[in-house]
């Protein structure tokens, strides 16, 4: 059964430094057209496959709302009449940038049942903002939380980032400080991660960017965990903090290893056993539509072994972790014959502990999650 649908927007007004998702600027770009090929590329998915049973929607990019109202307007309909949500029953979300939304937009958005809004805000310092190719200012986060307020939103995500360039521990303590203070549902907080083909790549490659240590960042990480538990917010996931009731349902759903469909140019879906790539270029993406129906650059089964290491290291993200007997049933062998060198190490070194029918990682083990993650792949076949 697929339960998620994700759609993707590839257009921004600004392009941040860090950014290596599928984007263009928006100036210029055949927007409508695009909407259009997306509308048809899910008329198409579905007829293939069931959507009644979809749990959570999400809207991400680029940046879904840099479309004028006209433009995001016809988005929704679209996805009112294709997809059909019930949105009275299901978490339906959409990224936007701070400062990019009048309150007509937000009421826009309400309008059609989007009920979760998610913010990329990575810090209230302005310098730092700046430095890093954020085009908002601290105070548009405070404006668009209180017009989002205005609109009736009440699930509400802040990004926040750690490990930026000429970032100090002291800095990122700040910004925690501040969003703490916001009353909003549920933070996610994030490294910085180098991606070829960015700004902050060339200059790193140029020794022209000055990062914290890793000690410093390891401090910052530890830091958000604290304080967001010292404050109410449960860490239900490696970089996902929420107040109870408030997770992000459709990120679960990558990582619970469920099925998703993905709408949209450079988007992914996990559907009847394949993993799809759609092609990333406006272009091509919209040709491959109008063409084959679906936009698949490529299509990949993924056999027994691989569904059995995914399941482990996408699951072992949650601070729940993974269960046996759910691994079990689903795969029709124990856990503990597919992988017991790997767990055992992991419980030796620290880094997993069992607790009933779970298996998760300790707090050191979050530190250390890439070494956790990579001892289980190509251990199942």
């Amino acid at each position: 059964m697929i339960k998620s649908a994700y759609i993707h927007i590839p257009f921004c007004q600004h392009i941040c430094h860090y950014c290596d998702f599928n984007k263009v600027f928006l100036k210029n770009q055949p927007v409508d057209q695009y909407l259009d090929m997306l509308r048809k590329e899910m008329e198409n998915a579905v007829s293939r496959h069931d959507h009644k049973n979809l749990q959570t929607i999400f809207i991400g990019g680029g940046t879904p709302t840099a479309l004028s109202s006209q433009q995001l307007q016809k988005l929704l309909t679209s996805i009112a009449e294709v997809l059909q949500p019930d949105t009275g029953r299901i978490e339906y979300s959409i990224e936007a940038n701070p400062g990019d939304l009048p309150l007509e937009k937000f009421q826009l958005l309400k309008s059609f049942g989007i009920n979760r809004l998610s913010f990329g805000v990575q810090s209230f310092n302005n310098s730092l903002l700046s430095a890093i190719g954020r085009a908002h200012q601290a105070e548009d986060v405070f404006r668009s939380l209180e017009l989002a307020g205005k609109a009736g939103f009440e699930n509400i995500s802040l990004d926040l980032m750690y490990g930026l360039p000429g970032q100090s521990a002291a800095d990122f303590e700040r910004d925690l400080d501040i969003a703490l203070k916001l009353d909003v549902a549920h933070f996610s907080a994030y490294s910085l991660i180098i991606e070829p083909k960015t700004v902050f790549y060339n200059l790193s490659r140029k020794g022209k960017l000055p990062l914290p240590p890793q000690e410093d960042e390891a401090v910052m990480y530890e830091t958000a965990m604290d304080r967001m538990e010292s404050m109410g917010y449960h860490q239900y996931e490696i970089s996902n903090y929420s107040l109870p009731g408030f997770e992000s349902r459709h990120n679960i759903t990558y990582w619970k290893n469920e099925q998703y469909f993905g709408f949209g140019a450079g988007a992914h879906s996990y559907v009847d056993g394949y993993r799809n790539a759609n092609f990333g270029p406006l272009k091509k993406y919209m040709n491959a539509v109008g063409e084959q129906g679906l936009p698949y650059v490529s299509s990949h089964e993924v056999p027994k072994s691989e569904a059995m290491e995914e399941e482990l290291f996408l699951g072992l993200r949650m601070s729940d972790g993974v269960s046996e007997s759910h691994f079990s049933s689903k795969f029709g062998i124990e856990l503990n014959r597919v992988f017991q060198d790997q767990i055992e190490e992991g419980i030796h070194k620290g880094l997993l502990v069992k607790s009933g029918d779970m298996l998760a990682l300790t707090r050191r083990g979050r530190l250390l999650g890439n070494e956790v993650f990579s001892s289980f792949l190509g251990a199942a076949e």
